[in-house]
Parts: structure tokens; sequence; C-alpha cells
């Protein structure tokens, strides 16, 4: 352990300290365009405010501290996690609202929330009346709980209107438990490629939501907020007019996977990864120094943005090639935009800011890996 942590406190003295060009970089660099980001995150501020639809971003795209609070002082009511280890490291950065919009069920996990819980305002979705009633042993003060619905991906939620009641009559049982509202999040329909398709698809959904909804309310329960939406889908679930607070994390990156649906609103790319070329022996074909380990591949292949024309193809973990007939020779840099930006960032310790060309500020990636 002394030895990893001074192998680490060596790495980061060695690193060059901002501000300085962009091309003294080591890569593979995690690029984060600064006006870029602030512009996105004050066009979908702007889209909330002007429609009266609170906003709580999905800080699992980031997992930073500093983005959070600049979403937040953007006008975003606090923020969501998927995980409760993000949380933890989000609270410890000083990020005091944090919705969790998986469930934690195991004991230890659920003695970690309740002291999490004591330190700032939290919320977490529940699925299931035995959860509930094991949040509930453990909670030594109010615990907000919002039902989680399943959307017919199966993955977490209720899977029907009584069972949606079944578990608000679990929370209203509780000695510390409050209902906060409903969480419906439709991940599978963020990608429809086409805007009629998915507006399709999450208005039959978002008809789902309402039967959910009617059932609670001729039950007796009141739902002050309806939790969910996406990137994709944010202004669409605005028009239907159903949900109240949205949900979105994508938006302020703009990855490959999302520019390459007909999205609602004015995102732009902003996060970038710089690599290296570090052989060109092959003829039509360079090797770069940024692999599966520099960049997640759920989602298929990153797109050459600047640096060479050309085609990615992963080459190993460690390597990546560029193919194409205008490629650059060695020590050149080329700049990939991710496919698929939440496990990509997943994969690196730190931002490099950018201001032009010119590398500013670099900042944690706060969460990462924080995935218990």
């Amino acid at each position: 352990m002394l030895f990893w942590k001074a192998a680490v406190a060596l790495s980061l003295s060695v690193m060059p300290i901002p501000p300085f060009p962009r091309l003294d970089l080591p890569t593979p660099a995690l690029v984060l365009e600064s006006a870029a980001l602030e512009r996105n995150i004050a066009r979908m501020a702007a889209f909330a405010a002007k429609r009266g639809i609170a906003l709580r971003p999905h800080a699992k795209t980031h997992k930073s501290g500093e983005i959070a609070r600049r979403q937040i002082a953007a006008g975003a009511v606090g923020i969501c996690c998927a995980k409760l280890g993000e949380a933890e490291a989000l609270a410890a950065d000083g990020v005091a609202n944090i919705h969790l919009t998986s469930p934690v069920v195991t004991p230890g996990a659920i003695a970690r929330l309740v002291a999490l819980n004591g330190q700032i305002a939290l919320s977490l979705v529940a699925d299931h009346p035995d959860n509930v009633r094991a949040l509930a042993a453990a909670a030594d003060a109010p615990l907000t709980i919002f039902i989680d619905v399943d959307p017919g991906v199966h993955r977490t939620g209720v899977t029907s209107p009584q069972a949606a009641v079944e578990l608000a009559r679990a929370i209203a049982a509780s000695g510390w438990l409050r209902l906060g509202g409903v969480q419906y999040y439709c991940g599978s329909h963020q990608h429809i490629p086409s805007h009629t398709d998915r507006s399709a698809a999450i208005a039959e959904r978002t008809d789902y939501l309402r039967t959910v909804l009617t059932a609670l309310k001729h039950a007796g329960f009141e739902i002050p907020v309806v939790t969910g939406a996406g990137t994709g889908t944010f202004a669409i679930d605005a028009d239907l007019g159903v949900l109240t607070e949205l949900q979105v994390g994508s938006y302020i990156f703009l990855d490959r996977e999302y520019r390459d649906c007909e999205l609602d609103g004015a995102f732009e790319p902003a996060l970038f990864v710089d690599a290296t070329v570090i052989s060109a022996n092959t003829p039509g074909m360079v090797t770069i120094d940024a692999g599966l380990k520099a960049l997640a591949a759920d989602a298929g292949l990153p797109v050459v943005l600047a640096g060479a024309e050309g085609r990615y193809a992963f080459m190993g973990d460690e390597q990546g090639a560029v193919i194409g007939a205008k490629l650059p020779g060695l020590g050149a840099r080329i700049v990939l935009m991710p496919p698929h930006c939440d496990p990509t960032v997943n994969l690196y310790d730190r931002y490099y800011v950018l201001d032009g060309a010119t590398v500013t500020d670099i900042w944690p990636v706060t969460a990462r890996g924080c995935s218990t």
C-alpha cells in the first residue's frame, strides 16, 4: 500500500502544471473543452427553467464534484448517482443533495446509506417491500424513498400499478421513511435514432406511467415528484407533461451515441480522448496509444475527429489503429470522440480542461471506480 501511494504521488509530481499546451499532454488523455461544457450546462438549465421542470443531472456521466457543483450553480436542485459509492465520494467533495437511482439492499450498504443520510440531503429508490422494511429497520432519521417503476426492461422497478401501491403502503407503514415520489427511467429508449420513433415509444411508456400514478392517487398517496428522462428524451418528456424532474446526464459531453441521434437541444461535443501515434510502419494504418483501456467499447467505435482522416479500430488493451489514406507520422496527435462517455470517463483519474489549445486546469474524476 505504501509503495502504491508513493507511485501515485510520483506520477502526479511529474505531470505538467497548468497552464501548458495541449500538445504537451501525456496520452491517452481525457480532455474536456471548458467552453463547450459550460454552454451545455447553461442550455439544459435554461430549458428546465423555461419549462418549469426541476433539473437533477445524473453524475454517473461525469463522476466529478467540480462538474456537479457547476450544474447546481446553474440551477440544478441536486444530482443523481447510480451507486452508493459515487454518492459517498461526491458528498465528501461537497455535493450536498443527492438522489440514488439504484436500490441499496445489503446490510453493509444500508448501514453506509444511513450514515450518509445524516450528512446530506439524500433520497433513493426501492422496488420491493422487503427492502423497504430493511431500510426502515436501519434508519435513525427521516429517509426519503422513491418508488422505482419498471418501464418494461425488467432491470429494476415495480412491475405493475398494484405493486406500486403495495410498496407505497409499506413505506407509509414504516417509521422513518417518507414517500418522495416515483422514478421512471426509460433507459432503453434514449438512443432510438429516429426522433419520431423515440417520441412514439416514450409516449406509449408514459401512458403506462399514468396508470401507475392514477393507482397511487386512488389509493390516497400524493406523489410530489416524478423523476426520470435522459438526454435522448428530455424534451419529449417535458412536452408530455408527466415528469416533474429531469435526470439528464450525457448532454454535458455529447458522446458519439447521442451525436448519432436526432436530439432536441443545441448541445455540442465537449469530451475527447487525445492519443499519440506510436507506430507508422504499415501503409494505410498507424497505431495509437489508445485502446480498450482508454475507450469504452460497449457502444462501438470512437470517431477520429482531428489529426488524421480515417477510421478507428481497436487493436488490444493498450493500442488502437487509425486506418485511412491521409495519416500522420510518428508522434503525431489524434483526437477521438468517445462512443459512450460514462464508462470512458471511469477509465481515467482526471480531466484535462482546455481553453482553446491550452490546458488550464486538471479536475479529478472524483468517483472513479466507486461502483459499490
